[in-house]
Parts: C-alpha cells; sequence; structure tokens
C-alpha cells in the first residue's frame, strides 16, 4: 500500500493546482461551484471515482464553513446522480479519510470520494492486491461524465 507512505507533490498542492489552473480537461474537472469542484481521481478504484473538493485549502472537516460542506455535498449528489445513469452503478462508496492514520493520500484539503460500484465489481482489490482493473482511460471517462453532467 504504497500510496499511504506517500509523500507529497513537490508542485504543492494538486487540489489547489487544479483549482488555480482552469485547464478542466487537463486536470479532470468535471464541474465547479462557488465553494467546491468536482474532480476525477487520477488514480481511480473504478472508472468514474470522482472527488467532490472544496476550493478552500483546509484539511479538518471541522474547519470548513456551512456553505463549503453544502457545496460539496451537492456535488456529490450530483455525481451520484450522473454516474447511476452513465455507468448503471449499482451502488457506492462515499466518504472521506479524514488525517493521515485513517489513510487519507492528501490529507490537507477536504475532498469526498465517490466511487461507483457494481455487483460481482473486484476493483477494490487494489487496495489489497496492487491490482487495478479499469475498462476506460481517464479521458473517456471525463468525456462521458461532462457530458452527463451538462458540461
Amino acid at each position: 500500500m504504497a500510496w499511504i507512505g506517500a509523500t507529497k507533490a513537490p508542485a504543492g498542492c494538486v487540489f489547489c493546482n487544479a483549482r488555480d489552473h482552469r485547464d478542466d480537461r487537463k486536470d479532470l474537472v468535471l464541474e465547479r461551484t462557488e465553494h467546491a469542484f468536482l474532480i476525477l481521481n487520477a488514480y481511480p478504484y473504478a472508472s468514474g471515482h470522482v472527488m467532490a473538493v472544496v476550493n478552500r485549502h483546509l484539511g479538518a472537516l471541522t474547519a470548513a464553513e456551512p456553505v463549503e460542506l453544502t457545496d460539496m455535498m451537492r456535488l456529490v449528489q450530483r455525481a451520484v446522480g450522473a454516474l447511476s445513469v452513465e455507468y448503471r452503478a449499482e451502488g457506492f462508496n462515499v466518504g472521506m479519510n479524514q488525517g493521515r492514520a485513517a489513510g487519507a493520500g492528501i490529507e490537507d484539503h477536504l475532498h469526498v470520494h465517490v466511487v461507483p460500484r457494481w455487483n460481482g465489481d473486484s476493483n477494490f482489490v487494489s487496495v489489497l492486491g496492487d491490482t487495478r482493473v479499469l475498462p476506460e482511460t481517464l479521458a473517456t471517462t471525463w468525456e462521458r461524465l461532462k457530458g452527463r453532467l451538462g458540461g
């Protein structure tokens, strides 16, 4: 599980970079609101694995303003809706890892994971066996979800 002990990217916070860069296709950003944005996970557990991220650089859930949490959860809701239709997901893992001890790969920028699931899938093998089975590229996933979200 190399990701648990991984160090921070040298170029700064990947979420702040995506927030500020504004090349949504390159940065895998699907949608933006006033206080949050929806982005594909660059290392997905399944096709369609997205994250809703608050714009402000903060790590603790308790430090977030109610409006930030509302925007973030609205994006989670939109992601679940889009993934339900576009990928025919049969279930979802929705959650966040708060702190290094909880397995947070990026612990200093608040985000929520949305991972689509299907009966009989094996996409969480990567956590245990260092294996990933993804049927499409991130670019294809971005195109499908961007279109479904109305982008």
